[in-house]
């Protein structure tokens, strides 16, 4: 699922897509159904190559297509439940300026360059601080934060593109705080789907492959060129209590 900086009641049905992009970056869309007793973020930590700033992700607005995930699912007549995994954040001192904060269709979105810069964040979009001591691996990632207000809401797709660290790996954020700590296990609702690049193979052992192009089910003009319209996608399906971890898809060609 995802990292939250208040302590959330429940979070279910996520999706994640993922993609590579070019001039070495990759498109992540992210979706869930989440339920709150107040505002809170959406922190989802990226893999981004060091030195970026905080322009160094651009966010995409994809309120037009709410259905983005149900019509990549349709792409898929029979689901296939499988497991699988792979994982990779740290405090800091304070940092100056406010960050930027984005409109992207019904959220406020900021990157978040470091750990460090958390502080230029509003007190309740922050994670516990030491969450991060407890996920020393992250202390060099950045964090693409998300604002969400209170109550029950089936969150439209959040969509944005980053500077991949690692060219051979297509990265989604599956690792999990939702209490403000860290379990070494987490409880899993997730499907993820991802696209091969022209140039380029993937590991896909384990994922379903959707038997026809995504121009077959997918509205094209409104993925906003998130999606390649003429390649097959891929799904694999998370379910139940797995390892508290982001999962890596690598690239073999």
């Amino acid at each position: 699922m995802c990292c939250f900086s208040r302590p959330v009641i429940s979070v279910s049905a996520t999706n994640i897509f993922a993609r590579a992009a070019e001039n070495g970056r990759q498109f992540l869309v992210y979706s869930m159904t989440v339920k709150a007793k107040e505002d809170l973020a959406m922190v989802l930590p990226l893999p981004v190559k060091i030195g970026t700033d905080e322009k160094g992700v651009s966010f995409i607005d994809l309120s037009g297509y709410p259905n983005f995930f149900a019509d990549l699912r349709m792409g898929f007549p029979v689901p296939r439940p499988t497991k699988s995994w792979h994982s990779a954040a740290d405090p800091g001192n304070a940092a100056s300026k406010q960050l930027a904060v984005v409109k992207v269709g019904n959220f406020e979105a900021s990157f978040v360059p470091a750990v460090k810069d958390f502080s230029r964040l509003d007190e309740r979009f922050r994670l516990p601080a030491d969450a991060w001591d407890k996920l020393p691996g992250y202390r060099d990632f950045g964090f693409a934060v998300f604002k969400l207000k209170a109550g029950a809401a089936t969150v439209h797709p959040m969509a944005f593109s980053f500077p991949r660290r690692d060219l051979k790996t297509l990265f989604f954020p599956t690792v999990h705080i939702h209490d403000g700590k860290v379990h070494p296990r987490g409880d899993f609702d997730h499907a993820l789907y991802c696209q091969p690049s022209e140039h380029e193979r993937l590991a896909l052992d384990g994922w379903q492959e959707s038997p026809r192009n995504a121009s077959a089910f997918m509205k094209m003009a409104s993925t906003k060129g998130l999606v390649a319209a003429d390649h097959h996608c891929y799904r694999r399906e998370l379910h139940g209590q797995l390892p508290n971890r982001d999962t890596f898809l690598s690239i073999i060609a």
